[in-house]
C-alpha cells in the first residue's frame, strides 16, 4: 500500500506470470538524458481523445482512423511497460537487456519479453554486441528509424508545410508552399498531392505511417490579422481532423501550432536535457507553450502560453504583442521601410539595406518582449525560453542576443535568470511537433512516467 501512495502498484498475479514488476523505488535514472522512469499504469489513461471528438479542457484532438496498421504491430506498444522500453531504448541507444532492466526497474525476463516483441515488430533492431567483458557479450539494441513513420502538417496564414518523421524523429520528406490565407480545399489539394508524392517519390513507406499530426493556430479563421480576406472564415465551419482523415484514413490528431512546437521540442529537441522551459513561437501570430518538470501544461480551457494576446509596453493606442513580435508585423515593418518581399524567405540579409531594417525590428521586439519574458522567469522559473519558428536567421539571432542583454541587466532585481536560445527545431517545429502527436500517442509513455532528475 505505501507503494501505491507514490503512483505505484503492487505487480499483480497476471504481472508475476508474464515477469513483469514494478521499482521498489520512485524511479530509475537513465544516464543520458537525465529521465527517471516511474512504471506505473499510466497506460490505462487514455492518450488521445477518439473518433474526433474535443479534448477535455482543450486537449488534443483525435479522430480515429483503422484500428489496426500494416507493417507495425502497435498494439504491442499499448502496454506502458513496453512504451517505457521503447522510450529507454530511444533516449539510450544503444543499449543492452541488462541496463534496460536497470533502468525501467522491469525484471530481465520482462525485457527479454517486450523486446523480443519489439524487435518481431520492427521497433527496434540488434546493433551489434559489448565486447571486452565477461561471459558471451552482450547484443545491443537500437531504434529502428524505418520501423513505422509519421506525418505532420501545419497549417499557418502564410504557408501550409509537410514533413514525414521516423521513428528517430527524422524528417525523411518534406513539402513547403508558400500561400497567403489558404482556405480548406487548397490545403486539401497540398495535402493529397503530397502524400502521394511522399509515397511514390521520397521512399516514405504507406503502410508504415501511423498516423497524421496537424498543427494550426487557434482560431484560425477568427483572429483579426493584417490581410485577412473574410473568405478565411471558412475554416471556423470545417472539421480540420476529417478533412485529412478523408484523403488518408489514419488516426489524426488536431493541435496548437504552438503546442505542437513545445511537444515537438520536448520529445526531440531541447526538452530532452530540460524538465521546464517556455516556447515562443514566432508566426504570422505569435504563440508559446509551456512545459512544467517534463509535462506540457495547458491551463484551466487549454490556452496557456498565449503570449501574443499580451497588450503593448508604452503604447497609449492600446494593441497587443503580436501586433509588434510576428511575422505579419515583421512584414508590415520591412514594407514601411521600402523593403518588398513576397517571401521572408527571398530576403538577401546581408544586403545593408535589408539588415538596417531586420536590426529596427529585432530591438522593437526585444524591447516589447522583455516585459513578458521578465514575468515568466518570475512565475514559471524555467530553464531556458526558446524561440522558434519562420524568423530570417540573423533577426532570429539578435533577437535572441538582445534578450539575454536586456534580462541579463534585470538580474539583481528579479529572483532568478533563464537563458533565451534558439529552439533545437525552430523553421519547421509546429509540423514536426504535429508528426510527434502519433507517436507520442500510440508508442511512447505518458509524460507523467517520465520525471525529469537532476541526479
Amino acid at each position: 500500500m505505501a507503494a501505491e501512495g507514490f503512483g505505484l502498484r503492487a505487480p499483480s498475479r497476471r504481472d508475476r506470470a508474464q515477469g513483469l514488476t514494478f521499482p521498489a523505488t520512485y524511479g530509475r535514472v537513465i544516464r543520458s538524458a537525465g529521465w527517471r522512469m516511474d512504471v506505473d499504469a499510466e497506460n490505462k489513461k487514455n492518450h488521445g481523445v477518439r473518433s474526433g471528438v474535443s479534448g477535455e479542457n482543450g486537449k488534443r484532438r483525435r479522430l480515429g482512423g483503422p484500428g489496426s496498421f500494416s507493417g507495425t504491430n502497435l498494439e504491442l506498444a499499448g502496454g506502458h511497460n513496453q512504451r517505457v522500453t521503447l522510450q529507454a531504448i530511444r533516449i539510450n541507444s544503444p543499449i543492452t537487456r541488462v541496463d534496460l532492466a536497470e533502468m525501467t526497474g522491469l525484471t530481465s525476463p520482462a525485457i527479454a519479453n517486450i523486446t523480443k516483441k519489439l524487435l518481431a515488430a520492427g521497433l527496434i533492431e540488434e546493433v551489434g554486441r559489448v565486447r571486452g567483458g565477461r561471459g558471451q557479450p552482450a547484443k545491443m539494441l537500437a531504434i529502428n528509424p524505418d520501423g513505422c513513420f509519421s506525418i505532420g502538417v501545419n497549417i499557418d496564414r502564410d504557408h501550409i508545410t509537410m514533413v514525414a518523421l521516423d521513428l528517430l524523429g527524422r524528417v525523411r520528406a518534406r513539402a513547403e508552399r508558400e500561400a497567403d490565407f489558404a482556405l480548406p480545399a487548397a490545403v486539401a489539394r497540398f495535402f493529397r498531392q503530397e502524400t502521394k508524392r511522399f509515397f511514390e517519390k521520397e521512399g516514405v513507406p504507406r503502410d508504415k505511417v501511423i498516423g497524421i499530426g496537424v498543427a494550426a493556430p487557434d482560431d484560425l479563421g477568427k483572429v483579426e490579422l493584417p490581410l485577412r480576406p473574410a473568405s478565411y472564415g471558412a475554416w471556423n465551419d470545417v472539421d480540420v481532423a476529417a478533412l485529412f482523415a478523408k484523403i488518408l484514413p489514419l488516426p489524426v490528431y488536431v493541435e496548437n501550432d504552438a503546442t505542437a512546437a513545445a511537444i515537438g521540442e520536448m520529445q526531440f529537441g531541447g526538452g530532452l536535457q530540460r524538465s521546464s522551459f517556455f516556447y515562443i513561437l514566432v508566426s504570422w501570430g505569435l504563440g508559446g507553450g509551456l512545459v512544467l518538470d517534463g509535462a506540457y501544461f495547458r491551463g484551466a480551457t487549454g490556452r496557456s502560453g498565449e503570449i501574443g494576446f499580451l497588450p503593448l509596453q508604452g503604447v497609449k493606442t492600446g494593441g497587443q504583442l503580436q501586433d509588434v513580435v510576428s511575422l505579419s508585423a515583421l512584414h508590415q515593418h520591412l514594407a514601411a521601410s521600402g523593403v518588398e518581399a513576397a517571401s521572408l524567405k527571398d530576403l538577401d540579409e546581408s544586403e545593408p539595406r535589408i539588415q538596417r531594417a531586420l536590426d529596427a525590428w529585432t530591438k522593437l521586439a526585444a524591447r516589447q518582449l522583455e516585459g513578458p519574458l521578465v514575468a515568466i522567469n518570475c512565475l514559471v522559473n524555467p530553464d531556458a525560453i526558446l524561440i522558434g519558428g519562420r524568423l530570417p536567421h540573423s533577426a532570429a539571432r539578435a533577437l535572441t542576443q538582445q534578450l539575454n542583454a536586456a534580462i541579463a541587466r534585470r538580474a539583481g532585481e528579479i529572483p532568478a535568470v533563464c537563458p533565451v536560445e534558439l529552439a533545437a527545431i525552430a523553421e519547421d517545429a509546429p509540423a514536426v511537433g504535429a508528426a510527434i502527436l502519433p507517436f507520442s500517442d500510440l508508442l511512447f509513455p505518458t509524460r507523467a512516467a517520465l520525471l525529469k532528475t537532476t541526479v
